[in-house]
């Protein structure tokens, strides 16, 4: 896939640094430029949705994080826990929480973090933002119209993660990197349950289980922003001849343009 279509942005950072959704869009907006100089158009790919609407929308007034109020943040939850800290962010932000797990430890900090640096909720700092992006954008949204056929195609795709050597690739990064369970690239889906394997506190049972639930979990997110996505084309991911509608989306677009 990646040699019929290259991709931007893949392999950018080392695992133990983290990535802003402010860096994104820099690096975003800088691909993106770089491709439209060439005559082509660029094509955003993903289901990050709080990352999109970074790039769609800008993130100028945020503030910039800060090392004293994260580590504080990060001592309350070793002492609470994350859930208590998302209850705590619903009581002061919950358009946010409403879209976060409880255990979301990198976006629950990050917006408890704006809100006592601002005093104002990331929510509605966003809906403000400026700097919009500089260009006209198709936003198709693929959304299956049958669930067990999503939940069947993920447990599949987990599956083939496995069978392709997910384990090995994190026991690989373990040991060329000084890795942690709490650095947002070990708590992605599929990292944080293969930690939690090597580590042995869950067998290759529950590695296969969590791995399935936490992406049904993530799918279902990434639904709930989806259709409430302003401008969104919806789409039947599912349907036979959804690539022809996809293309044809595209080309009306681009004759309009």
């Amino acid at each position: 896939t990646l040699a019929r279509a290259p991709h931007r942005l893949l392999d950018i950072r080392d695992p133990t640094e983290t990535y802003s959704a402010a860096a994104f869009r820099a690096d975003a907006l800088q691909a993106m430029a770089e491709i439209a100089a060439s005559g082509r158009v660029p094509l955003l790919v993903g289901g990050t949705m709080l990352y999109f609407r970074a790039l769609l929308q800008g993130l100028d007034d945020l503030p910039r994080a800060d090392v004293a109020m994260r580590a504080e943040l990060d001592a309350a939850a070793r002492a609470r826990g994350w859930p208590a800290l998302h209850a705590e962010l619903a009581a002061v932000d919950p358009a946010t929480a409403a879209r976060l797990a409880p255990n979301d430890a990198q976006r629950i900090g990050r917006a408890l973090e704006i809100f006592r640096l601002s005093g104002q909720p990331m929510s509605l700092q966003l809906a403000q933002a400026s700097s919009r992006l500089p260009y006209d954008v198709l936003q198709l949204a693929l959304i299956p119209s049958d669930r067990s056929v999503l939940h069947r195609r993920i447990a599949e795709r987990f599956d083939a993660m496995l069978a392709d050597g997910l384990l090995d690739e994190v026991t690989r990064l373990r040991a060329q990197h000084a890795l942690n369970p709490d650095l947002p690239a070990m708590r992605a889906v599929g990292y944080r349950q293969a930690w939690a394997y090597l580590e042995g506190a869950i067998d290759e049972t529950a590695l296969r289980e969590q791995g399935i639930a936490a992406t049904r979990q993530l799918a279902k997110r990434q639904l709930t922003w989806l259709r409430s996505w302003p401008d969104a084309v919806t789409l039947d991911c599912l349907a036979d001849d959804v690539t022809q509608q996809a293309v044809q989306r595209v080309r009306d677009f681009l004759n309009r343009s």
